[in-house]
């Protein structure tokens, strides 16, 4: 690696001209129009007759999702079933829906989501399931219209920004191969 003294203190007087530019920034010089609009509209339809998915508190990251059910439904130890939600999702481009467990019912109560976290793909548009397992030793007994789960939407590096390219070799890492606990215990 070649040392270059005058590329080295070319490359600190830009950025402490970049330091100072920041540190001199007026904030009030810059504001945004009063109409600019700051989220992202993601469209819903329910089916059900349960309460429409929502934020709960400022800065939540997911909203709930609720049995949809006639009756109530009883997994066993270990069992696993569809439970539908009757929601249907449009979501914005580069974005999935991903279905989580709710911490509470995991914790509490063993039950969780499947496959979690599982995934919605934008195109999408059919009814979202929650593939809900108990992992305790008690049959639990899912509601209609109980919280089973949480919705939260990601951007994602999918089809419509990723290209998947076939290689004979790929780059050497430090960590090369190694996984599933390669790093130690400690």
């Amino acid at each position: 690696m070649d040392f270059n003294l005058e590329n080295e203190f070319k490359e600190l007087q830009e950025l402490q001209d970049l330091m100072s530019r920041i540190e001199n920034f007026n904030s009030e010089e810059v504001s945004p129009p009063s109409d600019l609009k700051l989220t992202i509209e993601t469209k819903f339809t329910n089916s059900s007759d349960n309460s429409d998915p929502e934020y709960a508190k400022v800065g939540d990251s997911g909203f709930d999702l609720r049995a949809y059910l006639s009756e109530p439904v009883t997994l066993k130890p270990l069992e696993r079933k569809l439970i539908p939600t009757g929601l249907k999702f449009e979501l914005p481009p580069n974005t999935e829906l991903q279905v989580r467990p709710r911490s509470g019912m995991a914790l509490k109560h063993g039950i969780s989501v499947l496959n979690t976290p599982g995934t919605v793909d934008e195109g999408y548009r059919g009814d979202v399931g929650v593939i809900a397992i108990n992992l305790s030793n008690e049959d639990y007994t899912i509601e209609p219209g109980e919280r089973i789960a949480q919705g939260v939407i990601m951007n994602v590096i999918g089809q419509n920004i990723s290209e998947l390219t076939k290689t004979n070799s790929l780059s050497d890492t430090e960590r090369g191969e190694g996984g599933l606990g390669s790093t130690g215990k400690e």
